[in-house]
């Protein structure tokens, strides 16, 4: 797994293999009955593996694979590791609300400077703004790295199935 990009919050990865996507896809499904240490979920081409329930806190990662069929005999997985879909998408509704914020004070500044009235507070909100985004973007970076022993797990089980060989 190449993750060495350190902006990406959520790391992702492609590996080329030798090997159809339903022999491989069949292989997760078969882990998913033979342990109880991973939630493993396949939909179609998608294969999620999570921490159960009882294992997860709020930083929690998961492994979400998509394994594409290129042809009769190779596929290609696409990785990505993140956060629980419910944190992102509360992350991602902060980021735009801060950054409609952002545009909302930078518009009532610039119609108090256009009026040449006092513009400060405004300004001081927009200012505002960009240190809440730098604080949510650290609070991300502080909750990827937490979770790092976490991700290589997922990544272990992911590269135990894929060096497993199908019977032929």
């Amino acid at each position: 797994m190449s993750a060495k990009n350190d902006i990406a919050l959520r790391p992702r990865f492609k590996i080329n293999l030798n090997e159809a996507n339903e022999t491989v896809l069949k292989r997760f499904e078969d882990l998913k009955g033979s342990q109880s240490d991973f939630s493993i979920t396949r939909i179609d081409n998608h294969v999620f593996i999570k921490f159960p329930k009882k294992d997860q806190h709020f930083w929690s990662p998961q492994l979400h694979l998509e394994i594409d069929e290129v042809d009769a005999n190779t596929s290609l997985l696409h990785g990505l590791f993140g956060p629980n879909p419910t944190v992102w998408t509360m992350f991602m509704f902060l980021h735009f609300l801060v950054a409609s914020l952002f545009i909302a004070f930078g518009v009532w500044a610039y119609t108090n400077w256009s009026l040449k009235s006092d513009f400060v507070v405004q300004t001081c909100l927009m200012g505002l703004m960009v240190i809440v985004w730098f604080a949510l973007y650290f609070a991300g970076r502080i909750g990827r790295d937490s979770s790092k022993n976490e991700m290589r797990q997922l990544n272990d089980v992911m590269e135990r199935v894929l060096k497993q060989k199908s019977p032929n």
